[in-house]
């Protein structure tokens, strides 16, 4: 018999809301705003994020991450950190943390979960970027518990930031499930954390590592597949 499961953690970025201007449009704005053909990706910056927000500890928000990113992705490809900084505070002033929108089925779902479940949020990012994020969603106040996973915690996959959020909700491990749409960090985190997952699926035929759950659109969470 599947053990019950009494907290809901979610990810936000791309599974509870989404910019309506996305970071690879950011980018190509900020390359053109340097009059350079693009050097790197946005799937190669968020992977210098993920080093970045690991390795280093004296930076100061996002704005200082981002500078990081771009400049080691300038050194790796030879161009120059002050070119870096630059396409750094072009996207910084470009990026609006409340121009959002909920993901189908979110409100739903979450409404749906409140019911008769502890929810909170785990998610990568800064706090100052993520809590304005969030703070557009009406329904953020059902959330009990936000851990800023690279802040409050080290991040996402490694499963700190959960036993976190867990133990703000007075919750253990067995009787949670992580919602999220990464296989790098969502799913491999709660696995890490002795948490079930559940998966946003997002098209890849083979997912791996394989989710506990896999769910369409989150609305699908208002029958819990854990509970079937």
């Amino acid at each position: 018999m599947t053990t019950a499961v009494d907290a809901v953690l979610f990810d936000l970025d791309d599974t509870l809301c989404e910019y309506r201007r996305t970071s690879a449009e950011l980018l190509h704005e900020s390359f053109d705003a340097v009059d350079v053909d693009p050097f790197f990706d946005v799937e190669e910056y968020y992977a210098a994020y993920e080093r970045v927000v690991n390795d280093d500890d004296d930076h100061d928000g996002m704005r200082e991450l981002r500078e990081l990113c771009f400049a080691d992705l300038a050194d790796e490809y030879g161009y120059s950190r002050d070119l870096a900084y630059a396409m750094a505070d072009h996207f910084a002033e470009s990026r609006d943390h409340t121009d959002v929108d909920p993901l189908p089925g979110a409100e739903a779902a979450v409404e749906a979960l409140a019911a008769d479940h502890a929810l909170g949020v785990v998610t990568n990012g800064a706090p100052e970027m993520q809590a304005e994020k969030l703070s557009a969603l009406d329904f953020a106040d059902r959330f009990q518990t936000v851990v800023y996973a690279g802040y409050d915690a080290p991040a996402k996959p490694e499963p700190d930031a959960y036993h976190a959020a867990l133990a703000e909700l007075d919750v253990t491990a067995d009787r949670a499930v992580h919602v999220g749409n990464s296989l790098r960090t969502d799913v491999p985190g709660a696995h890490n954390a002795g948490v079930r997952s559940a998966w946003l699926h997002d098209g890849t035929p083979e997912p791996d590592p394989e989710p506990h759950y896999t769910v369409e659109r989150l609305d699908d969470l208002a029958t819990p597949p854990w509970s079937v």
